[in-house]
């Protein structure tokens, strides 16, 4: 099969995401060319890749490091620039796909630079349809952007879900691991290490998504996100348990029939379904072998050890801000968790008071939301002093 070759920009290529995307293109550079890659602060690891790739722009956000990757990357004839402005000239910058991999509501404006520019993304980042899914999608529908989620679950849901006959799904079934913590007890769950939170089973993931899927907040976040992207009500969107991690998620249709989307459990397989749209790329990746797994196994959460997942739900009914608020209180708890300064189970806790501050507050541009979310963020911390 013969493909045309890609250009790329790449938000975030150092992280997770950023770095299993960079080993597929790296296997396949014939089939790409990169526009530009950016890194919050790891300028070797940014460099390096810089090289490996032949980017055009290297941008470093955070501006203390600019003299360092410009030094980093003398010679080589490559663009660097750094802070708010370089990530959103990244993203302005005219390419077939762009990979949004920045994690956190930090990847949310140079998210939104490139759906206003009509581009294609391969969304990595849930904290931009979390915090800000009507106005993402109001841009989308005025700019004809394209959104190819790389979330697993999303990702897997994508591949299967009937988008000509949206009414023929009943519901979509969102597959969690439930964590390392999934069979411990609540008053175990008390004196949790960040170390033994961090410690996915089944998937190498940044620290910040790992304590998600710890706490199942992760799930929360998708649930979130899955009802933007594909329109359905909170209430029509189920989470099940999947300890195995072979099974991404499921779409029930009004028949019965029941449609899945199986694999390994390795980003670069979702990844690669973005890079490769609407083909498909081959990449020496691990057979699935069904016998040899010999059964796999699900359960309905918990929500009492786990209620990130309902926290969710209720930010979703509320509306307005409290999906943005839901998110920045959870990156406050989440950092304040692996420095030491909260316990494992404090997290939700933090959260759900959080919310009970805030509720009614709404917002109409990004302006309004980055006010939300600094004060959420300034709630949050006072909270957790107190």
């Amino acid at each position: 099969m013969e493909f045309n070759k890609k250009t790329l920009s790449l938000l975030g290529s150092t992280g997770s995401i950023g770095c299993n995307t960079i080993d597929l293109i790296e296997r396949n550079l014939d089939r790409f060319s990169v526009v530009a890659l950016t890194a919050n602060r790891s300028v070797d690891l940014l460099a390096e890749q810089v090289k490996r790739t032949n980017a055009g722009l290297a941008v470093v956000a955070d501006d203390s490091y600019y003299k360092d990757l410009k030094l980093a990357l003398s010679g080589c004839g490559v663009e660097v620039a750094s802070g708010k402005q370089g990530l959103l000239d990244a993203a302005s910058r005219s390419s077939d796909l762009v990979m949004a991999g920045i994690v956190g509501a930090a990847g949310l404006e140079p998210t939104l630079t490139a759906v206003k520019r009509g581009a294609c993304i391969g969304l990595a980042n849930k904290e931009c349809l979390v915090c800000a899914g009507e106005l993402m999608l109001s841009e989308i529908e005025k700019s004809g952007a394209t959104l190819l989620p790389v979330d697993s679950e999303h990702n897997a849901i994508f591949q299967v879900f009937d988008f000509e006959n949206p009414d023929f799904t009943e519901k979509i079934i969102l597959t969690a691991s439930g964590g390392p913590f999934w069979e411990m007890t609540l008053k175990d769950m008390e004196s949790v290490t960040p170390e033994q939170a961090v410690a996915h089973p089944n998937w190498s993931m940044g620290n910040k998504i790992s304590v998600d899927s710890a706490t199942m907040m992760n799930k929360g976040l998708e649930l979130i996100e899955a009802h933007y992207l594909f329109g359905l009500k909170e209430e029509r969107i189920e989470v099940l348990v999947h300890p195995e991690s072979i099974i991404h998620s499921l779409v029930s249709f009004v028949d019965g029939s029941i449609l899945a989307q199986l694999g390994n459990p390795d980003m670069r397989t979702p990844i690669s379904f973005a890079l490769s749209w609407p083909n498909r790329m081959p990449w020496p990746h691990k057979e699935l072998r069904l016998a040899d797994l010999g059964k796999l196994t699900f359960f309905d959460p918990d929500p009492e050890r786990f209620p990130s997942i309902n926290l969710a739900r209720e930010a979703l009914k509320i509306g307005g801000a409290m999906p943005a608020i839901l998110n920045a209180a959870n990156e406050i708890a989440v950092d304040s968790f692996l420095r030491g300064k909260l316990q494992f189970l404090g997290i939700s806790e933090l959260v759900f008071k959080t919310m009970e501050h805030l509720e009614g507050s709404e917002f109409t541009n990004i302006e309004d939301l980055y006010l939300i979310d600094s004060e959420t963020r300034r709630v949050a911390t006072h909270l957790i002093k107190n």
